[in-house]
Parts: structure tokens; C-alpha cells; sequence
């Protein structure tokens, strides 16, 4: 798993059926949080997805954006966002399966799906956070709050 300092790899994934987004386009303006998960609509999945929509506001005043990550397909991602009246974008790492999963060593080979993992990016495209959680645990908002507020 990529740690604090380690270069931030760029990628580009459907964020809905017909646009993609790419990392490098927050690169110089906003700070990024990826939050990688299992599965949409999983419990655990949803719990964390509404709380960090919650939390749009307080990431703003930080000038950071989330951006959720996982396995499913862009179109599982469009019924589960519309379902869940999210504000951010989730992508698609579907094909190649878990490519940016894997580039940020948070792949679960075993299940085939992302790990539930966190990153904090800065406008510079360096990593100032990450964490590991538990998949059967929500990681909350607390960690990368902490992360955006020692961003200098």
C-alpha cells in the first residue's frame, strides 16, 4: 500500500457511462481523497459513502474533493450514486479489474474487489495519508480531517 510521501499514480475512469475523470486533473488546485471500497451497495459501503456526502462541506473548506473507488461497473455506480443522493463522483476501476486498485497496492486478489482504504492527496499529487481498514468496518471521516488539516 502506497504511504505518505510516495507520488500519487494518475489514472482515468469512468466516473459516469459517457465522461471520464482523471487524478491529474485536481493536480495544482484541489486536494484529493480516494476512498476505495468493496462494493456498492454492500452496508458497510453505503454507511461510509452517505457519511463522507455529509461531509462534502467540511473537505471543502479544505479545498479537497472525494472521489470513491471500486470494482463495479460504471452503470452499478450511476444506480447506486442515484439511490444514495451522492455529490461525488465514484469510478469505475472495473477494466482492467482493479488496475488502479492495484497501483495503489489496495487490491484484494482473493475477493476480487477493493480493500476498504483511504488516501489524501495534496494539489502536488503526494500522498500525505493513508489507512487500511478493516472491510467490515466503516473507516469514518476522523483520519482524513486529520490529514487535510497538516496539509501545509
Amino acid at each position: 500500500m502506497l504511504q505518505k510521501n510516495d507520488a500519487a499514480p494518475d489514472f482515468t475512469l469512468y466516473a459516469t457511462p459517457d465522461q471520464k475523470l482523471s487524478l491529474s486533473e485536481f493536480k495544482g488546485s484541489k486536494n484529493v481523497i480516494l476512498a476505495f471500497y468493496p462494493a456498492d451497495w454492500s452496508p458497510v459501503c453505503s454507511d461510509q459513502m452517505a457519511l463522507y456526502n455529509e461531509m462534502l462541506k467540511y473537505f471543502e473548506k479544505y479545498h479537497a474533493t472525494v472521489l470513491g473507488i471500486s470494482v463495479d461497473s460504471k452503470w452499478c455506480h450511476l444506480s447506486f450514486s442515484q439511490s444514495r443522493k451522492l455529490h461525488f463522483p465514484l469510478l469505475a476501476d472495473f477494466e482492467p479489474k482493479g488496475a488502479v486498485a492495484k497501483a495503489y497496492g489496495v487490491y484484494d486478489a482473493v475477493e476480487g474487489e477493493c480493500k476498504r482504504a483511504l488516501f489524501v492527496i495534496n494539489k502536488n499529487g503526494l500522498i500525505e495519508w493513508s489507512y487500511l481498514s478493516p472491510t467490515a468496518v466503516n473507516p469514518g471521516a476522523d483520519g482524513i480531517l486529520e490529514a487535510l488539516e497538516n496539509i501545509t
